[in-house]
């Protein structure tokens, strides 16, 4: 139906609803003879497995992937600098992170209509302040089982003083799991070796979340 099309649906819910293949795939907006666009995101999906190592190639890097010209490849490499720029605000402009549902309501309408589950770490500085929201991991089932380096080399490079841990539940079931539990407890453990703290984990499921740090399972 048309109305499942990713351009439909960032009509619809916002760009944030969508899978980092789907924003690809209306990035690079049409495919050539051997593939479509969307085999083409997804391509690029499984070669650079987060958005922070794509957001690091050059047009030459870009287009070593079948299907990517360099009308594809420098489409992309503006869209991330833009994206880079944006993230790159004075810390005055910043928001300020004071409470859970300050993290919710700042997440809430960009995760709530997603189909998959995906993870996503705040970075804050000293002041609380945000430095980035990056997507570390996406799928349709487990995205919440990452490795901590894959948190804590990007809090490390970006000087963050502390992190915040958000996924959501497709289901709209805000409980924790025992695979919630295990991760986020892993993540603090690695948090206090690197010096990084880890202020909270937020479960969103629709419009309703849960906070680690409010339950006290931190």
């Amino acid at each position: 139906m048309h109305a499942d099309r990713p351009r439909e649906r960032l009509v619809r819910y916002g760009a944030g609803v969508l899978s980092t293949q789907e924003l690809l795939t209306l990035l690079i907006a049409s495919g050539t003879a051997g593939a479509s666009a969307s085999t083409i995101a997804e391509t690029l999906s499984e070669r650079f497995p987060t958005l922070t190592d794509l957001a690091g190639r050059d047009v030459a890097e870009l287009r070593a992937v079948r299907g990517m010209g360099t009308a594809k490849a420098s489409t992309l490499c503006a869209a991330f600098e833009l994206a880079h720029r944006i993230q790159a605000a004075p810390f005055s402009d910043r928001p300020a992170i004071t409470t859970p549902a300050s993290v919710a309501r700042l997440l809430t309408p960009h995760m709530r209509h997603l189909r998959t589950e995906q993870f996503r770490v705040v970075l804050l500085n000293s002041a609380n302040q945000i430095i980035r929201i990056v997507d570390v991991s996406s799928g349709s089932l487990n995205a919440v089982m990452i490795h901590p380096r894959e948190v804590f080399r990007i809090a490390i490079a970006e000087n963050a003083a502390a992190v915040i841990l958000v996924h959501n539940h497709p289901s709209g079931n805000v409980e924790p799991s025992r695979e919630d539990c295990a991760i986020t407890r892993q993540l603090v453990d690695a948090g206090r070796i690197v010096d990084i703290r880890v202020l909270d984990h937020i479960i969103i499921g629709g419009d309703a979340f849960t906070s680690f740090a409010d339950r006290h399972l931190l």
